[in-house]
């Protein structure tokens, strides 16, 4: 895909991060996740947490119990946005036992296929129109907002500038021009103070997908678990932003080396989608992934497994020992405060 950029920026001059980041991740023949391998396995470039546990999606099972509590609905809808190879509505369905309407949503041909054999290939959708216009339920968004395309603004002096993509002696490279006014009123709502030379991820299109999804949700919760933090949370990462791309299950290259080869992800700023989802009309919640999970029920769970292994260790079923034994030590990597424990869920709720 680099001879690709080159071509298009020589043909059409530098370009914005977001645009170069859209085509890298999702261009139609060349982007990172519309290829036919899936990502988010064990042999690919990335484990989310249903990938970790099936505990993840058995947990959010009772979260969409209680969100929909009040809506007066027999058989509620729960959907997953970016749902990879469909792991955690495996585990949500089979913990609900055909009490939800599952569907997905998925760009990546191989895991449309995948999560088609869990939803049926009817629920899997390309994108938010491709939902029930009015849904009664739960959305999920688990490590999907980082992979929205993004601007990049770097302060200088008194001023933001925009970073974009130009190209030159036989390869990609940065190229700084005056913000458009729409990435300067972002940052300005949104970065927090920012040293001169600082770099800002400028997340429009995640607060745009957080007020879209919201649209559809007539009664229930939008709830999003990613990296990333509050605006505040997020200054000391400022001098040289949270930009950065993974493969093979650690970080990779610079984001220009090798477009369409990389996943290209930043922290989520929480402060700027939640203002979204208050400007939608919901009430919002942040908390930590260990704290979410542990009010669901969580550690509870982990602490009966416990106890099933320790019964299992005395009767001498080592098979059985080991297989319980796995399902709760992924389950406390859930909840570890240095991992995916630390990560944010912020749950958006309409009624």
């Amino acid at each position: 895909m680099l001879r690709f950029w080159k071509e298009y920026i020589y043909a059409k001059g530098p370009q914005p991060f977001e645009i170069f980041m859209e085509l890298s991740l999702y261009h139609p023949q060349q982007g990172y996740f519309l290829g036919e391998r899936l990502r988010s396995v064990q042999s690919g470039d990335f484990l989310t947490s249903p990938e970790v546990s099936p505990l993840f999606g058995e947990t959010l099972a009772e979260s969409v119990r209680r969100e929909v509590a009040e809506c007066a609905v027999s058989r509620p809808i729960a959907v997953d946005v970016g749902a990879g190879s469909g792991s955690l509505l495996k585990s949500l369905v089979a913990a609900l036992a055909g009490q939800v309407e599952p569907w997905a949503v998925e760009v990546s041909p191989p895991a449309q296929r995948a999560v088609g054999e869990v939803v049926g290939a009817r629920r899997v959708v390309s994108d938010l129109g491709g939902l029930p216009e009015r849904i009664r339920g739960v959305i999920f968004a688990n490590e999907l907002l980082d992979n929205l395309p993004m601007a990049l603004a770097r302060r200088r002096g008194e001023e933001w500038r925009e970073m974009w993509v130009g190209a030159g002696n036989g390869k990609l490279m940065w190229v700084e021009v005056p913000a458009r006014p729409e990435v300067e009123d972002w940052v300005d709502r949104f970065s927090g103070p920012t040293a001169d030379g600082g770099m800002v991820e400028v997340q429009i299109r995640a607060c745009e997908w957080a007020r879209d999804a919201l649209a559809r949700l007539e009664c229930g919760a939008l709830v999003v678990i990613d990296y990333g933090d509050t605006a505040h949370g997020l200054e000391d990462r400022r001098a040289d932003g949270t930009l950065r791309t993974y493969r093979a299950h650690h970080l990779g290259p610079p984001p220009l080396a090798e477009p369409g080869q990389t996943d290209i992800t930043a922290d989520v700023n929480f402060t700027a989608v939640m203002e979204a989802a208050r400007e939608a009309g919901a009430s919002v919640s942040l908390q930590r992934q260990d704290e979410f999970l542990e009010e669901l029920g969580l550690r509870e769970r982990i602490e009966e497994l416990r106890r099933e292994e320790m019964q299992l260790a005395r009767s001498g079923d080592e098979w059985r020992r080991m297989q319980v034994r796995s399902l709760r030590t992924g389950g406390e990597t859930l909840l570890h405060p240095r991992g995916l424990g630390g990560f944010q869920v912020l749950t958006a709720r309409k009624c």
